[in-house]
Protein backbone atom coordinates (compact mmCIF):
# COMPACT_ATOMS: atom_id res chain seq x y z
CA UNK A 1 0.00 0.00 0.00
CA UNK A 2 1.33 3.42 -0.94
CA UNK A 3 -1.11 5.85 0.69
CA UNK A 4 1.10 7.08 3.52
CA UNK A 5 4.14 7.62 1.30
CA UNK A 6 2.15 9.18 -1.49
CA UNK A 7 0.68 11.76 0.89
CA UNK A 8 4.10 12.43 2.47
CA UNK A 9 5.70 13.04 -0.93
CA UNK A 10 2.87 15.33 -2.01
CA UNK A 11 2.94 17.36 1.20
CA UNK A 12 6.72 17.67 1.12
CA UNK A 13 6.28 19.58 -2.16
CA UNK A 14 3.38 21.62 -0.79
CA UNK A 15 1.01 20.30 -3.45
CA UNK A 16 -2.75 20.01 -3.22
CA UNK A 17 -4.51 17.00 -4.70
CA UNK A 18 -5.71 19.17 -7.59
CA UNK A 19 -2.17 20.34 -8.29
CA UNK A 20 -0.91 16.75 -8.29
CA UNK A 21 -3.69 15.84 -10.71
CA UNK A 22 -2.38 18.49 -13.11
CA UNK A 23 1.22 17.29 -12.67
CA UNK A 24 0.29 13.83 -13.91
CA UNK A 25 -1.59 15.31 -16.87
CA UNK A 26 -4.96 14.39 -15.34
CA UNK A 27 -4.43 10.65 -15.74
CA UNK A 28 -6.77 10.35 -12.76
CA UNK A 29 -8.82 12.87 -10.79
CA UNK A 30 -8.01 14.46 -7.43
CA UNK A 31 -10.79 12.32 -5.95
CA UNK A 32 -9.05 9.14 -7.13
CA UNK A 33 -5.71 10.43 -5.78
CA UNK A 34 -7.38 10.92 -2.40
CA UNK A 35 -8.51 7.29 -2.52
CA UNK A 36 -4.92 6.22 -3.25
CA UNK A 37 -3.78 8.14 -0.18
CA UNK A 38 -6.41 6.43 1.95
CA UNK A 39 -5.30 3.06 0.54
CA UNK A 40 -8.79 2.47 -0.83
CA UNK A 41 -7.43 2.00 -4.36
CA UNK A 42 -4.09 1.10 -5.92
CA UNK A 43 -2.83 2.80 -9.12
CA UNK A 44 -1.88 0.74 -12.15
CA UNK A 45 1.75 0.66 -13.29
CA UNK A 46 1.40 3.63 -15.68
CA UNK A 47 -0.12 5.91 -13.04
CA UNK A 48 2.27 4.63 -10.38
CA UNK A 49 5.30 5.62 -12.48
CA UNK A 50 3.72 8.96 -13.35
CA UNK A 51 3.15 9.72 -9.65
CA UNK A 52 6.75 8.88 -8.74
CA UNK A 53 8.02 11.08 -11.58
CA UNK A 54 5.71 13.99 -10.72
CA UNK A 55 6.69 13.90 -7.04
CA UNK A 56 10.42 13.50 -7.68
CA UNK A 57 10.69 10.25 -5.72
CA UNK A 58 11.57 6.70 -6.61
CA UNK A 59 9.06 3.92 -6.94
CA UNK A 60 10.83 2.17 -4.05
CA UNK A 61 10.11 5.19 -1.85
CA UNK A 62 6.39 4.96 -2.53
CA UNK A 63 6.15 1.27 -1.67
CA UNK A 64 8.35 1.47 1.46
CA UNK A 65 6.61 0.41 4.67
CA UNK A 66 8.84 2.21 7.18
CA UNK A 67 7.17 2.69 10.56
CA UNK A 68 8.94 5.84 11.80
CA UNK A 69 6.86 8.67 13.24
CA UNK A 70 7.54 12.21 14.48
CA UNK A 71 6.53 12.85 18.08
CA UNK A 72 6.65 15.90 20.32
CA UNK A 73 7.13 18.41 17.49
CA UNK A 74 7.74 21.88 18.95
CA UNK A 75 8.32 24.89 16.68
CA UNK A 76 10.50 27.75 17.92
CA UNK A 77 8.71 30.62 16.21
CA UNK A 78 7.82 34.27 16.53
CA UNK A 79 4.92 34.23 14.08
CA UNK A 80 1.90 31.97 13.71
CA UNK A 81 2.25 29.19 11.14
CA UNK A 82 -0.61 27.73 9.17
CA UNK A 83 -1.33 24.05 9.65
CA UNK A 84 -0.44 23.47 6.00
CA UNK A 85 3.05 24.94 6.49
CA UNK A 86 3.59 22.93 9.67
CA UNK A 87 2.62 19.71 7.87
CA UNK A 88 4.91 20.60 4.98
CA UNK A 89 7.89 21.12 7.32
CA UNK A 90 7.14 17.95 9.26
CA UNK A 91 6.92 15.90 6.06
CA UNK A 92 10.32 17.21 4.91
CA UNK A 93 11.82 16.31 8.28
CA UNK A 94 10.31 12.84 8.23
CA UNK A 95 11.56 12.14 4.71
CA UNK A 96 15.11 13.24 5.54
CA UNK A 97 15.30 11.38 8.84
CA UNK A 98 14.04 8.19 7.25
CA UNK A 99 16.83 8.32 4.67
CA UNK A 100 19.38 9.19 7.37
CA UNK A 101 18.40 6.28 9.61
CA UNK A 102 18.42 3.90 6.66
CA UNK A 103 22.07 4.62 5.82
CA UNK A 104 23.10 4.47 9.49
CA UNK A 105 21.49 1.08 9.88
CA UNK A 106 23.16 -0.16 6.69
CA UNK A 107 26.54 0.82 8.14
CA UNK A 108 25.66 -0.20 11.73
CA UNK A 109 26.78 3.18 13.08
CA UNK A 110 26.61 3.30 16.88
CA UNK A 111 26.12 7.08 17.10
CA UNK A 112 22.61 6.74 15.69
CA UNK A 113 21.56 6.27 19.32
CA UNK A 114 21.09 9.25 21.61
CA UNK A 115 22.53 8.44 25.02
CA UNK A 116 20.98 10.72 27.63
CA UNK A 117 22.98 11.48 30.78
CA UNK A 118 21.77 10.03 34.03
CA UNK A 119 18.82 11.92 35.58
CA UNK A 120 18.07 13.59 32.23
CA UNK A 121 15.82 15.51 31.64
CA UNK A 122 17.10 17.69 34.45
CA UNK A 123 14.56 19.50 36.67
CA UNK A 124 14.66 23.30 36.43
CA UNK A 125 13.08 24.68 39.59
CA UNK A 126 14.85 28.05 39.36
CA UNK A 127 16.13 29.80 36.25
CA UNK A 128 19.77 29.59 37.35
CA UNK A 129 19.46 25.77 37.42
CA UNK A 130 19.83 25.95 33.63
CA UNK A 131 23.48 26.99 34.10
CA UNK A 132 24.16 23.82 36.05
CA UNK A 133 22.43 21.74 33.36
CA UNK A 134 24.65 23.31 30.69
CA UNK A 135 27.74 22.58 32.78
CA UNK A 136 26.55 18.98 33.26
CA UNK A 137 26.10 18.46 29.52
CA UNK A 138 29.55 19.87 28.78
CA UNK A 139 31.06 17.62 31.41
CA UNK A 140 29.14 14.60 30.10
CA UNK A 141 30.42 15.29 26.58
CA UNK A 142 33.94 16.03 27.90
CA UNK A 143 34.42 19.38 26.18
CA UNK A 144 35.60 21.29 29.25
CA UNK A 145 35.15 25.05 29.10
CA UNK A 146 36.31 25.50 25.50
CA UNK A 147 34.29 27.08 22.71
CA UNK A 148 32.63 24.57 20.36
CA UNK A 149 33.36 25.70 16.78
CA UNK A 150 31.14 23.36 14.68
CA UNK A 151 28.03 22.83 16.73
CA UNK A 152 25.92 20.98 14.14
CA UNK A 153 28.64 18.38 13.55
CA UNK A 154 29.24 18.19 17.31
CA UNK A 155 25.57 17.35 17.95
CA UNK A 156 25.43 14.85 15.11
CA UNK A 157 28.36 12.85 16.45
CA UNK A 158 26.43 12.58 19.73
CA UNK A 159 23.26 11.14 18.27
CA UNK A 160 21.23 14.30 17.62
CA UNK A 161 20.14 14.63 14.02
CA UNK A 162 20.51 18.17 12.66
CA UNK A 163 18.61 19.25 9.56
CA UNK A 164 18.87 22.65 7.88
CA UNK A 165 15.75 23.76 5.99
CA UNK A 166 14.55 26.97 4.40
CA UNK A 167 11.91 27.90 6.98
CA UNK A 168 9.62 30.95 7.13
CA UNK A 169 11.31 34.07 8.54
CA UNK A 170 9.53 33.84 11.87
CA UNK A 171 10.66 30.25 12.51
CA UNK A 172 14.11 29.69 14.00
CA UNK A 173 13.79 25.93 14.16
CA UNK A 174 12.04 23.03 15.78
CA UNK A 175 12.65 20.03 17.99
CA UNK A 176 11.07 16.60 17.72
CA UNK A 177 11.61 12.91 18.36
CA UNK A 178 11.58 10.13 15.79
CA UNK A 179 9.96 6.98 17.14
CA UNK A 180 10.73 3.56 15.65
CA UNK A 181 9.24 0.23 16.64
CA UNK A 182 11.42 -1.64 19.17
CA UNK A 183 14.21 0.97 18.93
CA UNK A 184 15.26 4.00 20.91
CA UNK A 185 13.76 7.36 19.89
CA UNK A 186 16.02 9.73 17.96
CA UNK A 187 16.12 13.47 18.79
CA UNK A 188 16.01 15.89 15.86
CA UNK A 189 16.79 19.62 15.73
CA UNK A 190 15.89 21.61 12.63
CA UNK A 191 17.48 25.01 11.99
CA UNK A 192 16.57 27.73 9.51
CA UNK A 193 19.15 27.70 6.71
CA UNK A 194 18.43 31.36 5.89
CA UNK A 195 19.67 32.52 9.30
CA UNK A 196 23.26 33.45 10.07
CA UNK A 197 25.63 31.15 11.90
CA UNK A 198 25.29 32.85 15.28
CA UNK A 199 21.49 32.68 15.13
CA UNK A 200 21.65 28.99 14.12
CA UNK A 201 24.04 28.24 17.01
CA UNK A 202 21.61 29.88 19.42
CA UNK A 203 18.78 27.81 17.97
CA UNK A 204 20.78 24.56 18.25
CA UNK A 205 21.68 25.25 21.88
CA UNK A 206 18.20 26.53 22.73
CA UNK A 207 16.60 23.38 21.32
CA UNK A 208 19.12 21.21 23.17
CA UNK A 209 17.92 22.95 26.32
CA UNK A 210 14.38 21.82 25.54
CA UNK A 211 15.62 18.25 25.05
CA UNK A 212 17.52 17.94 28.33
CA UNK A 213 15.50 20.12 30.72
CA UNK A 214 12.13 19.81 32.44
CA UNK A 215 10.89 23.07 33.90
CA UNK A 216 9.07 23.14 37.23
CA UNK A 217 7.74 25.70 39.73
CA UNK A 218 6.26 27.89 36.96
CA UNK A 219 9.67 28.57 35.39
CA UNK A 220 9.20 29.82 31.83
CA UNK A 221 10.26 27.10 29.39
CA UNK A 222 11.61 29.52 26.78
CA UNK A 223 13.59 31.54 29.33
CA UNK A 224 15.09 28.34 30.72
CA UNK A 225 16.11 27.20 27.22
CA UNK A 226 17.68 30.60 26.49
CA UNK A 227 19.53 30.55 29.82
CA UNK A 228 20.81 27.05 29.03
CA UNK A 229 21.93 28.15 25.55
CA UNK A 230 23.91 31.09 26.93
CA UNK A 231 25.63 28.92 29.53
CA UNK A 232 26.31 26.11 27.06
CA UNK A 233 27.87 28.39 24.44
CA UNK A 234 29.60 30.78 26.88
CA UNK A 235 30.78 29.02 30.06
CA UNK A 236 31.17 31.46 32.93
CA UNK A 237 34.80 30.50 33.60
CA UNK A 238 35.76 31.26 30.01
CA UNK A 239 33.99 34.63 30.10
CA UNK A 240 35.73 35.55 33.36
CA UNK A 241 39.13 34.63 31.92
CA UNK A 242 38.43 36.61 28.76
CA UNK A 243 36.89 39.86 30.08
CA UNK A 244 37.00 39.66 33.89
CA UNK A 245 34.33 39.25 36.54
CA UNK A 246 33.14 42.88 36.76
CA UNK A 247 33.18 45.50 34.02
CA UNK A 248 31.97 49.08 33.95
CA UNK A 249 31.62 49.06 30.15
CA UNK A 250 32.22 46.77 27.20
CA UNK A 251 33.38 48.30 23.92
CA UNK A 252 32.01 47.32 20.53
CA UNK A 253 35.47 46.08 19.59
CA UNK A 254 35.49 43.70 22.55
CA UNK A 255 31.99 42.48 21.79
CA UNK A 256 32.88 41.60 18.22
CA UNK A 257 36.05 39.81 19.38
CA UNK A 258 33.89 37.79 21.76
CA UNK A 259 31.44 37.12 18.92
CA UNK A 260 34.24 35.63 16.83
CA UNK A 261 35.40 33.53 19.81
CA UNK A 262 32.06 32.10 20.93
CA UNK A 263 30.11 32.24 17.66
CA UNK A 264 27.14 34.08 19.14
CA UNK A 265 25.52 37.47 18.58
CA UNK A 266 26.72 40.48 20.53
CA UNK A 267 23.18 40.79 21.92
CA UNK A 268 23.50 37.30 23.40
CA UNK A 269 26.94 38.14 24.82
CA UNK A 270 25.56 41.28 26.44
CA UNK A 271 22.60 39.43 27.93
CA UNK A 272 24.86 36.68 29.27
CA UNK A 273 27.18 39.23 30.88
CA UNK A 274 24.22 40.88 32.59
CA UNK A 275 22.88 37.54 33.85
CA UNK A 276 26.27 36.74 35.38
CA UNK A 277 26.67 40.17 36.96
CA UNK A 278 29.71 41.03 34.81
CA UNK A 279 27.90 44.23 33.78
CA UNK A 280 25.08 45.98 35.61
CA UNK A 281 21.63 46.87 34.33
CA UNK A 282 22.63 50.42 33.39
CA UNK A 283 25.49 49.23 31.17
CA UNK A 284 23.23 46.60 29.67
CA UNK A 285 20.60 49.21 28.77
CA UNK A 286 23.24 51.54 27.34
CA UNK A 287 24.58 48.82 25.07
CA UNK A 288 21.14 47.81 23.86
CA UNK A 289 20.37 51.44 23.11
CA UNK A 290 23.41 51.43 20.82
CA UNK A 291 22.20 48.21 19.18
CA UNK A 292 18.82 49.85 18.59
CA UNK A 293 20.37 52.94 17.04
CA UNK A 294 22.37 50.75 14.67
CA UNK A 295 19.28 48.77 13.65
CA UNK A 296 20.39 45.45 15.17
CA UNK A 297 17.36 44.77 17.36
CA UNK A 298 14.91 43.72 14.68
CA UNK A 299 16.72 40.44 13.95
CA UNK A 300 20.06 39.64 15.54
CA UNK A 301 21.29 37.75 12.49
CA UNK A 302 21.49 41.12 10.72
CA UNK A 303 24.43 42.11 12.93
CA UNK A 304 27.74 42.88 11.21
CA UNK A 305 30.43 40.21 10.95
CA UNK A 306 28.06 37.23 10.75
CA UNK A 307 29.40 33.80 11.67
CA UNK A 308 29.58 31.03 9.10
CA UNK A 309 26.35 29.00 8.74
CA UNK A 310 26.05 25.81 10.76
CA UNK A 311 25.65 22.61 8.78
CA UNK A 312 26.49 18.95 8.98
CA UNK A 313 27.73 16.84 6.07
CA UNK A 314 27.67 13.62 8.07
CA UNK A 315 24.73 12.14 6.17
CA UNK A 316 26.48 12.71 2.84
CA UNK A 317 29.73 11.24 4.17
CA UNK A 318 27.90 8.11 5.31
CA UNK A 319 26.31 7.70 1.89
CA UNK A 320 29.72 8.03 0.21
CA UNK A 321 31.18 5.52 2.69
CA UNK A 322 28.45 2.96 1.99
CA UNK A 323 28.83 3.47 -1.75
CA UNK A 324 32.61 3.08 -1.66
CA UNK A 325 32.31 -0.17 0.31
CA UNK A 326 29.61 -1.41 -2.10
CA UNK A 327 27.07 -1.65 0.72
CA UNK A 328 24.65 0.34 -1.45
CA UNK A 329 24.46 0.83 -5.21
CA UNK A 330 24.88 4.06 -7.16
CA UNK A 331 21.12 4.39 -7.77
CA UNK A 332 20.46 3.85 -4.06
CA UNK A 333 23.05 6.45 -3.03
CA UNK A 334 21.58 8.96 -5.47
CA UNK A 335 18.08 8.21 -4.16
CA UNK A 336 19.15 8.72 -0.53
CA UNK A 337 20.93 11.99 -1.34
CA UNK A 338 18.15 13.25 -3.58
CA UNK A 339 20.45 13.87 -6.56
CA UNK A 340 21.00 12.40 -10.01
CA UNK A 341 23.50 9.58 -10.63
CA UNK A 342 25.50 11.99 -12.80
CA UNK A 343 25.73 14.53 -9.97
CA UNK A 344 26.59 11.73 -7.55
CA UNK A 345 29.51 10.60 -9.70
CA UNK A 346 30.77 14.17 -9.99
CA UNK A 347 30.67 14.67 -6.21
CA UNK A 348 32.33 11.32 -5.52
CA UNK A 349 35.09 12.31 -7.94
CA UNK A 350 35.51 15.64 -6.15
CA UNK A 351 34.21 17.70 -9.06
CA UNK A 352 32.47 20.91 -8.01
CA UNK A 353 28.89 21.00 -9.25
Amino acid sequence: MIGKRLKLARLSLGLSLDELENRIDQLVSAQILAQYERDELMPNSQIFMALADALGVTENFLVSQSDIQLKGVVFHKHNTLTKKVEILIESLVLDFIERYLEIEEALNIASQYWEMPRYCPFPIRELFNADLTAYTMRDYWQVGMNAIPHLAEFFEERGIKVLSLSLPDGVSGLTCWVNRQNKKPVPVIVINETHSGEWQRLTLSHELGHLVQKVENNVDDEEAANRFAGAFLMPVEMLWETIGTHRRILTMGELFELKALFGVSIQMITSRCQALGIINDVTYQQLFEQFKQRGWLTQSYHEPQPCLPEKSDRFKRLCFWALAEEIISEPKAAELLGISIRQLNQEVAGIQV
